[in-house]
């Protein structure tokens, strides 16, 4: 498989999850991007088309296991959501599975309060 057609297949996934998925002002759509480095989570409101909040691994002075970040982040995320006045999100993991970081994020965020 070349990069080309890996690319198309995640874009594929993430467009079968999405199909599903609407945020709301209410409750926005939680979206996770992960590169092989970093890991970005962003609040965003359909319907507006606005970002209400984002997160990054960048915002976290957490060190250690990539895992262990990534459930900082999920926690910035939340608190982030709760100064903007939300207390619930949908979970959007794009083409990723729930596994791993993307596992630790959603992790984070609901032991910080966020209802997911």
């Amino acid at each position: 498989m070349n990069s080309s057609s890996k690319l198309r297949a995640a874009k594929r996934r993430a467009n079968r999850t999405r199909a599903r998925l609407h945020g709301t002002s209410e409750r926005p759509r939680m979206t996770v991007t992960r590169s092989l480095k970093h890991v970005y989570v962003q609040l965003v409101d359909d319907d507006k088309g606005v970002t209400v909040a984002a997160a990054s691994d960048k915002d976290v002075t957490v060190k250690g296991k990539p895992v262990e970040i990534a459930q900082a982040v999920g926690a910035l995320i939340a608190e982030k959501a709760k100064a903007a006045g939300l207390s619930q999100a949908i979970f959007d993991r794009g083409s990723y599975r729930f596994h791993g970081r993307v596992a630790a994020i959603a992790e984070g965020a609901r032991e910080a309060g966020l209802k997911i």
